[in-house]
């Protein structure tokens, strides 16, 4: 299996503007109280408190959500995954009880508190029959409307059905989650309880399965039997949320968007906080939810969140957008590539707008207002994330950063016109040394380097603006000189470019460092405006001299699908690089998808290695052994594999002549899987 022992996972969790049409239309929800008419908000303690969670840990956490306005922001279920059960989880008398250590007077006390602080209290369980080994906990084997009268009993306002005991068990999931829907909807004290239906087995993640027992396949029946359904397998693992698994689980929950209404959700999964992402991918992460009408709960340890994360998880604009009433999912308007475009209709008649970069360099994003179905010839713009408030004579344009998104919501507009919607673009690095930096590269410069820094303003409102000026500067001791002369006025449609030469000094040491772009310029009406955008520019360490050890050489970056890049070892560290019974002294383990960075500076003539799938492959059956491997110079492709399997190697002799920026790059071959343990063996470079 590729995916993990199936001992307790998390599971959570967008009508339309256009969409395609439905091979299979979602049914017609069944007619019961809308128990959450927009999208419900919370917490859950799977990533953040993990499975030992005890009832003091529990109570801080909701008293944080309340002391760090979370609560008044619209998080208010309070949600215990899996762990609260007892070792023992069911009596002699065949009822659920809590673990007796940790919940010493059981949960209901808990509950009471969680109630008395204004919250609502969420709880855990699964479809199949508790399988000690395979699962922690299983409502199955006819407990189902005695789980559920419990939970009624207890108190509780919400239940997380999963399903690894119903997996493990060969389960039909449509007819387990529909007896247990109808279980809930039945319980004895006639409670209201909202079903978040949690199947997360997907394929080929977690192995070969039938359609119809996969996360995938629950929009087809889930809407008539619950308030949400995940729709594809976790968006990560504990402690390592990764922003590609972010992007893949939203393009897996945007397949159905017809299945979303009030009181009826796609789930994509937990918003994930300071769990591995940046503060920058998170907040494209709450974007890419708030447009996709998707429960938003938070997986991270409130009680440890920074400042900068609750303010993104309590922005009002953003949440309006999550919970507009008519709760459509946004679509995308336009091809998927790099950048794309999602809109949401809302119920004001309005559009919240994504302007979404994929990519790992910055980019002015544009789109037209005539895409989104509103018509007219001006729109008010508000950007969802600054509050700024602007009209466009038609074309929405956002600079937005690497792994992020710009979030608008745009509107007919009327009256006096109003402040032009101006973008000033974020610093780009095009040169370096005279050479031009290749598209969609993340810059790298060393001291001693002279590069081109350009940005781009752009005038997509109904008036002119006057003066337009930008200034840029860097890290302490840089230099930014401007090349050529401002324009004295930028006209509607028009885009004016401002140039600069910025001088590395020679010994700047290594780390990261800062470009920022302030543009002004004069609006009739309106004075002086400003806005400011930054850049983040990587300083590579010294190039390696000699002949060179690469995998000891430090690196500007490492990435791995599964875990961290490993030195000298297979990925995870457990044992030495070994390929077709061959042990390698160096070398760099990973897991695909993988990118391994360095600086080379132009100084090497050559790179050797062997490469292929560690023998580590041959303990997780024939799936995910299969991968890709390609040496990419400055952007360009040096040298690609193609597949190759757990029985391949290759050894490679590659010329770097004239190469600055060298990528080791392992693909997954296709099947997506995290099983893919990849070797960069013997790897050396003759400089």
């Amino acid at each position: 299996m590729k995916r993990r022992v199936l001992t307790g996972v998390l599971c959570l969790a967008t009508g339309l503007l256009t969409a395609p049409a439905p091979a299979t239309a979602a049914p017609a929800p069944a007619r019961q109280e809308v128990l959450s008419p927009t999208p419900y908000q919370g917490w859950n303690t799977y990533f953040g408190l993990g499975g030992d969670f005890s009832e003091q840990s529990v109570r801080e956490v909701a008293d944080a959500m309340v002391e760090r306005g979370l609560a008044e922001a619209g998080y208010d279920i309070v949600w215990l995954d899996g762990g609260w059960q007892d070792p023992q989880p069911r009596t002699a008398a065949g009822d659920l009880q809590a673990d007796r250590t940790r919940f010493p007077d059981g949960l209901r006390p808990l509950v009471d508190y969680i109630h008395g602080k204004g919250l609502k209290a969420g709880i855990y369980t699964d479809a199949g029959p508790y399988i000690p080994g395979k699962c922690g906990l299983g409502s199955g084997g006819g407990y189902y409307q005695r789980d559920a009268d419990r939970f009624a009993a207890w108190q509780f306002d919400a239940v997380k059905v999963d399903f690894l005991c119903g997996i493990a068990a060969d389960l039909d999931p449509k007819a387990a989650y529909t007896e247990f829907a109808e279980a809930l909807r039945n319980n004895a004290g006639g409670r209201p309880i909202i079903f978040n239906l949690c199947n997360p087995v997907t394929s080929p993640d977690w192995g070969d399965y039938p359609e119809e027992q996969q996360s995938t396949y629950s929009w087809s029946y889930a809407p008539g039997i619950a308030q949400s359904w995940r729709t594809y397998t976790d968006v990560g693992f504990v402690g390592d949320i990764k922003f590609k698994d972010v992007l893949r689980n939203y393009d897996a929950n945007a397949r159905h968007p017809e299945a979303t209404g009030p009181g009826h959700y796609n789930d994509p999964d937990y918003l994930a906080p300071q769990l591995g992402m940046s503060d920058e991918e998170f907040r494209t992460q709450l974007t890419l939810w708030a447009a996709a009408a998707a429960p938003l709960v938070i997986g991270s340890d409130i009680r440890k969140l920074s400042q900068a994360s609750v303010d993104a998880l309590t922005n009002r604009d953003v949440l309006a957008i999550n919970q507009d009433r008519a709760a459509v999912q946004a679509v995308r308007v336009g091809p998927a590539g790099t950048t794309e475009t999602w809109v949401k209709r809302l119920a004001d008649g309005g559009r919240a707008v994504v302007l979404l970069n994929r990519g790992d360099s910055p980019r002015t994003l544009t789109a037209q207002v005539g895409a989104t179905g509103l018509t007219g010839s001006r729109f008010t713009v508000k950007n969802a994330w600054t509050g700024q408030v602007t009209e466009t004579a038609g074309t929405l344009s956002a600079a937005v950063p690497a792994h992020g998104a710009a979030l608008l919501r745009v509107a007919p507009a009327g009256g006096v016109p109003g402040v032009p919607h101006v973008t000033a673009g974020i610093p780009q690095v095009t040169e370096v040394d005279g050479a031009t930096l290749p598209a969609g590269a993340a810059p790298v410069l060393a001291g001693g380097d002279q590069a081109r820094v350009e940005v781009a303003v752009r005038n997509d409102g109904l008036l002119p603006v006057m003066q337009p000026k930008a200034v840029l500067t860097g890290p302490a001791g840089w230099t930014a000189r401007p090349v050529g002369q401002a324009p004295v006025l930028l006209a509607p449609g028009h885009t004016a470019t401002f140039a600069f030469t910025v001088a590395v000094p020679a010994g700047t040491a290594p780390g990261d460092g800062m470009l920022t772009a302030t543009t002004s310029y004069d609006v009739l009406g309106h004075g002086r405006l400003r806005q400011t955008a930054t850049s983040p520019v990587v300083v590579a360490p010294a190039p390696p001299t000699g002949s060179v050890v690469l995998s000891h050489h430090a690196w500007i970056s490492a990435t791995s699908g599964w875990m961290s890049p490993t030195v000298d070892r297979s990925v995870g560290g457990w044992s030495p690089i070994s390929m077709l019974g061959t042990v390698y002294p160096t070398g760099i383990g990973v897991a695909s998808p993988s990118t391994i960075r360095y600086y080379v500076g132009g100084r090497c003539g050559g790179l050797a290695a062997t490469i292929g799938l560690d023998d580590a492959v041959r303990n997780v059956g024939p799936e995910g052994a299969t991968s890709t491997f390609q040496v990419v110079g400055d952007g360009r492709t040096l040298f690609d594999s193609g597949l190759l399997t757990r029985d391949d190697t290759r050894q490679i002799t590659i010329d770097l002549t004239g190469v600055r920026v060298l990528d080791l790059v392992v693909g997954d071959g296709g099947d997506g899987g995290y099983n893919d343990r990849a070797n960069w063996a013997g790897l050396t470079a003759t400089c």
